[in-house]
């Protein structure tokens, strides 16, 4: 089973407007909520291509309980801790021209009980689990190192933990060493301080994750793929061209492509074709964090994968 945790998950409001301007009365042609955080992506993915998976995190309030209902109507099995707080929400304004303005509310604040729920809820749920994903950012309330414990709790279970966030929360994560993580070349830079120039500079971190023990580091590139270091070896991965609708939540369906791979025991090869699969396939849909398994299974033969090292 995969357990996909998602600690600050968020009701989507995405509105389409002709234009967006500051200090005037607008009107939404069209308005969608949705569940959203990136965990709820990864295991809507997950779901979808037909693997075991739950949910779990925090939520509360109406915002909470809008989301756990649509849960069910995907299909996406959940075992969610409630907190007293209201579960956020979480804005998309797109405009005629294609531009995207996002307004991100910071989520309830976490109470020390609360955090310790989590954990016994956890523990039970990660002896039943063969991968753990954790993504997304953090409520208030929690430490910063708490992804970094659960890492270690999973670590003392023989269990992958793979960890897709940003930030603080991502440069302690890094250090307690997850089985994998998804940085872009902007997060390497802010986290190490140092300049990524080239491809050739890439590689060089890929190999340094792997160095300080990170079994799988993938460095995102975007629309020309990414590079993965996996048992001493680098690989590129890239993708074919698509016709793009909706970028958001390729990132959390690439993860949610590795996850099933890892769960499925798939060779490295094929899970790293399978998460650019998933990532290409989110893409092409107007919904994020939605594939059609028919179009992951024609986009996984597309994929190429190159060893560099």
């Amino acid at each position: 089973m995969i357990l996909v945790i998602n600690l600050n998950a968020s009701v989507d409001k995405r509105y389409r407007m002709k234009e967006l301007t500051k200090g005037e009365v607008m009107r939404a042609a069209e308005v969608d909520n949705t569940p959203g955080g990136k965990g709820l992506h990864v295991a809507n993915v997950a779901t979808i291509l037909g693997e075991d998976c739950i949910a779990t995190g925090y939520l509360g309030g109406k915002s909470g309980e809008f989301i756990g209902e649509k849960l069910k109507d995907y299909g996406i099995k959940q075992d969610f801790v409630k907190v007293a707080g209201e579960t956020r929400s979480c804005l998309a304004i797109i405009t005629d021209d294609g531009a995207q303005t996002e307004i991100l509310e910071p989520g309830p604040v976490v109470t020390a009980e609360e955090q310790e729920a989590f954990l016994l809820k956890y523990r039970e749920l990660l002896s039943k689990a063969s991968v753990v994903v954790a993504s997304g950012s953090m409520p208030q309330g929690l430490p910063k190192n708490f992804y970094a414990t659960l890492i270690e709790i999973a670590k003392a279970e023989h269990k992958p933990f793979l960890l897709d966030t940003s930030g603080e929360a991502l440069v302690q994560g890094i250090a307690a060493m997850p089985y994998f993580i998804k940085p872009n070349t902007d997060e390497i830079r802010a986290i190490k301080g140092t300049n990524i120039d080239s491809d050739e500079d890439v590689v060089r971190e890929v190999q340094l994750f792997m160095a300080d023990g990170i079994k799988l580091p993938v460095v995102s590139l975007g629309a020309r793929g990414s590079i993965a270091g996996y048992n001493n070896h680098v690989y590129r991965v890239t993708v074919p061209k698509i016709q793009c609708k909706n970028p958001v939540g390729s990132g959390d369906s690439f993860v949610a492509g590795i996850a099933v791979g890892i769960e499925r025991g798939m060779a490295i090869e094929d899970i790293l074709s399978l998460g650019a699969a998933c990532g290409t396939a989110n893409a092409m849909e107007d919904e994020s964090g939605f594939v059609r398994k028919e179009v992951v299974d024609e986009l996984f033969g597309q994929i190429k994968i190159e060893q560099l090292v």
